[in-house]
């Protein structure tokens, strides 16, 4: 399910640049506009969005994406563990 307040405030979604540099280095991506590549996952139909405190965590299936659910920044990201 979709967080209800996440994607139409997609426009808002940022993150830092340490936060760029921990998303590449966590995910070992090698891509340029990590804002981009997130919201993409995040826009994803077979991604879900859940709320835990004051964050919000968008799994998919190969990531987990935090978000703070007020400011909209990118937190981090990891790889879901394959089993």
């Amino acid at each position: 399910m979709k967080e209800t307040k996440l994607l139409p405030n997609s426009d808002k979604i940022h993150t830092t640049a340490l936060g760029m540099e921990r998303i590449k280095r966590n995910l070992c991506l090698e891509v340029d506009d990590i804002v981009g590549w997130c919201k993409q996952k995040i826009a994803d139909k077979n991604s879900s969005v859940v709320r835990t405190g004051k964050n919000l965590y968008v799994n998919t299936e190969d990531y987990t994406i935090t978000i703070h659910a007020n400011s909209y920044t990118i937190i981090t990201a990891h790889k879901n563990n394959k089993k």
